[in-house]
């Protein structure tokens, strides 16, 4: 055998089998790994095929386990498990593999770890108390399952054909579950999916067509199977260190989904949108574009990929992951930006002398509120006159009274009139006004700023790409120098996480950063996490994503349990898709196994945080850092933490910038946790008038579309704490709990 150039590589799902092995054994494995590809022939392996079987092999990881290998060509290895010595040699009848006919990827089962698993998930008999002899008193076998699907349904949807006689015996949830932890991905994706009521063409479009072979699948072609991205595997030292250290993003390195991997790799004519729930991995596809599109770039110095998202705590989680992914080199061809940050160093460079202090929208509404106060307006209040400034004002590039009396106000409410929108004009002046000699600017000014100047920036470059092409594809060398520079666009390619939250400015200043081309721009986010009122059309901002829109509809965070629960906090309400279109969340799903959602009322706000003390204290297994209470407001954050502090558990406040401190439980307001995530999670003070808060419930019959806007927003701040949970969620209320909580209290 040519021992030159051998390939080694690991399947998905053994990574998660040989994290429970001893340590010890994982070490070895490292080792093994090095000297198989160094020469597999090596005495000290062992390596032999395995009885009467023409591909799978053996070989010795160390004196009492052996590593289960696939020979997919001459030297080209897949390991599928990691056992124990006594397990590989006996009843090899119970380990199958094979190519699936709809994915064209490398399956492989244990059927004995199967069919063991759901054995042991059947209920103990419980003992039936004596009965008088009856008529028909053999009681009816329950009905299985998937009784109503045929075998080739199953098959066609992607079900490994091995397991179907085990499917065939399934008659309870738990039994599902102890199959769905061994079986193949797909496999445990479509039994779950039908469980939960989908129906055939609902998971063949939804689970199956996602993931399907563009071409036929030759069922004994291996080598061909271990390419596609359906067979998720990987083949360096270092991915496979980093895939068996048990970290959740050193998995995520290394293992995409393979809708992941379309998605990351595809080419796209143009701005390209992937949405999904929490937990779907859409900053993962974010970081691996990002990887890819370096990859394709020629050598260079420069920084022509921009990856940016809507705060600085994200943005540097953002850095941190990429360095994680590829190292400083891939850092060096990409700028890491917040787009508050981008824009704000836009203005600088083109207005030096700008020394106004740029505020935050809570001390923008306080100045509001000031200056309402100082002209004894009782008319208009501060939260309505500082949204219709930013969204239709400052959202539209409205520069006149003329331009506002034209200016579309979808979403924004009430109708105003002529003399209304006149009186509103007047008042936007003088806050504009009073902002100017108060030396300050808000973030919503920055980044219309911005907009207009990068818009300008593209006419010139456009103007001398005409006047180029005019030419014959001459330059203009006085047109060039007038421009200050050899005009370019400063990027290449973008990368958006988050985008639902950004603003309309923000799109209009990214829009023009980049030329309009294949691959331009790459956004990902989700309309139902959105926590700020930005609600934007992108076609009308130029940032056109019709025919490039994709979804992720598996999370690997969050449990079934707490997942549903989630879903159940949006009931009744449609959301947006950044295009004007609706959104959902159909086929969203997850294999994760987990407790329901622990429900704790309380009769007042004290005995609420005595009980989240007693309940932390309980937890003692875990870190600190892996439980997070999130709360309202502020000051209920402040009151958690003293009284934690009288327990003696320490506690770790969220700040704009992430936690302030590293040891302690992190306690914020629900708007502080977007893109976080512990193993348990309170969310606590949930009651009516706090989750909405009161002076929502008080727009009901002042401005309806006004308050069923904040009532959505409401829901979403809710929705996206309930997510950040990996293992546990309990919710806290006391008093009347919110209406949002109606369908977990109800059941």
């Amino acid at each position: 055998m040519n021992t030159a150039s051998v390939t080694l590589r690991l399947l998905d799902k053994a990574d998660k089998e040989i994290l429970k092995l001893p340590r010890a054994v994982k070490g070895a494995l490292y080792d093994f790994q090095h000297k198989f590809k160094t020469n597999p022939q090596a005495t000290g392996l062992q390596l032999k095929q395995l009885k009467g079987d023409s591909r799978l092999w053996s070989a010795r990881v160390n004196d009492e386990y052996r590593a289960l290998l696939l020979r997919l060509a001459d030297t080209d290895w897949l390991i599928v498990s990691v056992k124990h010595r006594k397990e590989v040699y006996e009843n090899l009848d119970r380990l199958s593999y094979g190519i699936n006919q709809v994915t064209g990827a490398i399956e492989y089962v244990d059927l004995q770890v199967v069919e063991e698993s759901v054995l042991r998930r059947v209920a103990p008999d419980r003992p039936i108390a004596p009965q008088p002899p009856r008529q028909h008193a053999e009681p009816t076998p329950p009905e299985p399952l998937f009784a109503h699907f045929t075998d080739q349904q199953l098959t066609d949807l992607g079900v490994a054909e091995p397991l179907i006689p085990v499917v065939r015996t399934l008659t309870t949830e738990e039994q599902l579950l102890g199959l769905v932890e061994y079986a193949p991905q797909l496999t445990g994706e479509i039994l779950l999916s039908l469980f939960d009521g989908k129906s055939y063409d609902e998971v063949l479009d939804q689970v199956t067509a996602p993931v399907a072979a563009p071409e036929p699948v030759d069922t004994e072609d291996f080598q061909a199977a271990a390419e596609r991205p359906a067979t998720m595997v990987t083949t360096t030292d270092e991915a496979l260190r980093e895939a068996l250290e048990g970290e959740d993003f050193g998995r995520w390195k290394v293992f995409l989904h393979p809708t992941q991997s379309k998605l990351v790799e595809r080419d796209y004519s143009g701005p390209a949108r992937v949405g999904g729930g929490p937990g779907t991995g859409k900053t993962i596809v974010a970081l691996h574009r990002v990887k890819h599109l370096v990859e394709q770039l020629a050598p260079g110095r420069n920084k022509p990929v921009l990856l940016t998202t809507y705060n600085k705590n994200l943005a540097a989680d953002l850095r941190t992951r990429l360095v994680e992914l590829g190292g400083e080199e891939l850092l060096s061809r990409v700028e890491i930006s917040h787009v508050d940050q981008l824009a704000l160093r836009v203005v600088r460079e083109a207005e030096p002398g700008n020394a106004k202090q740029t505020v935050d929208d809570n001390q923008v509404l306080r100045e509001w509120r000031s200056m309402l106060d100082e002209l004894g307006e009782t008319k208009w209040d501060a939260e309505f006159l500082h949204d219709e400034w930013t969204q239709v004002i400052l959202g539209q590039a409205v520069a006149s009274r003329t331009e506002y009396f034209r200016a579309r106000r979808a979403g924004r409410g009430r109708n105003i009139a002529r003399a209304e929108r006149a009186e509103i004009w007047q008042l936007a002046e003088k806050f504009t006004q009073r902002l100017d000699r108060l030396g300050r600017q808000t973030w919503a000014q920055v980044a219309e700023r911005a907009a207009r100047l990068e818009m300008e920036r593209e006419q010139r470059i456009q103007a001398v790409e005409r006047q180029r092409d005019e030419a014959g594809g001459l330059d203009n060398i006085h047109l060039q120098d007038g421009s200050a520079g050899w005009l370019r666009y400063r990027y290449q390619h973008i990368v958006v996480d988050e985008a639902q939250d950004l603003r309309p400015g923000h799109w209009k200043m990214l829009r023009a950063m980049v030329a309009r081309d294949r691959n331009d721009i790459f956004l990902v986010g989700d309309t139902h996490q959105r926590i700020y009122n930005n609600q934007v059309t992108l076609g009308s901002l130029g940032v056109n994503i019709r025919g490039r829109s994709a979804k992720l509809t598996l999370s690997y965070r969050t449990t079934r349990q707490i997942l549903g629960s989630a879903l159940g906090v949006l009931e009744g309400e449609s959301f947006d898709d950044l295009d004007g279109n609706q959104e959902t969340l159909a086929g969203y799903r997850s294999v994760l196994n987990g407790a329901p959602p622990a429900l704790h009322p309380s009769p007042d706000w004290e005995s609420e945080r005595e009980g989240i003390a007693e309940l932390i204290s309980r937890w003692n297994d875990i870190p600190l850092e892996q439980i997070a209470i999130c709360v309202p407001t502020n000051a209920m954050a402040q009151e958690v933490a003293v009284t934690l502090a009288q327990s003696g558990i320490r506690a770790v406040e969220i700040g704009p910038d992430g936690p302030r401190g590293d040891e302690g439980v992190h306690i914020g307001t629900m708007f502080r946790f977007k893109g976080l995530e512990y193993q348990r999670m309170i969310i606590a003070g949930v009651s009516e008038g706090l989750v909405p808060r009161s002076t929502v419930i008080g727009l009901q019959h002042t401005d309806a579309l006004r308050y069923r806007r904040e009532l959505q927003r409401a829901r979403s701040l809710l929705f996206v704490a309930a997510t950040r949970s990996r293992d546990s969620l309990a919710i806290f209320w006391h008093g009347k709990p919110s209406r949002f909580l109606t369908p977990l209290v109800a059941g």
